[in-house]
């Protein structure tokens, strides 16, 4: 039997024993809460995260992704994404989003920096392979070309980091 997971991640022992059972092949059953608007639109972002091979991923580090007002962002502690609507507005950038934050919270089981300058930049370029398989896996022509307007985007803005 598969030791408890910690319903929060907040003191190093908790972080420990989360770090060894992702490590051990440990995946959260993913949970949505939010209202039904939120939840479909949530589902739809997902469906791309899992046509680009990155769902397996997103479990292993996301219990929940929770419908906030305020700011999007990773909830290490609840070991959530906290995600707003206008996020959602595109399904594809909220996937990329969700990868984004699923690889800080790699990187904070794993003790290394995960927020800031590198640590940043490597979350984000973590966000462009993400596009790039999605791109390469979609078979829907909107899909790509929306992967495309994406990667151009960030390949502009990455200058700054």
């Amino acid at each position: 039997m598969t030791p408890d997971f910690p319903k929060r991640v907040y003191t190093f022992e908790e972080v420990e024993k989360a770090r060894k059972l992702v490590e051990s092949g440990y995946k959260h059953r993913l949970t949505i809460k939010g209202r039904p608007g939120f939840k479909k639109r949530v589902k739809e972002a997902l469906q791309h995260v899992k046509t680009a091979g990155y769902y397996i991923f997103l479990r292993s580090y996301i219990k929940r992704i929770v419908e906030i007002e305020g700011f999007s962002q990773l909830r290490e502690a609840d070991i959530a994404i906290w995600a707003n609507m206008q996020l959602l507005e595109n399904p594809i950038e909220a996937a990329g989003f969700f990868v984004q934050k699923a690889f800080q919270m790699k990187q904070f089981l794993e003790g290394k920096s995960y927020y800031g300058g590198a640590a940043e930049a490597r979350s984000i370029e973590r966000r462009i392979q993400f596009l790039k398989a999605l791109k390469e896996r979609s078979a829907d022509s909107s899909v790509e070309k929306a992967c495309e307007a994406l990667l151009k985007r960030w390949a502009e803005s990455t200058f700054v980091f």
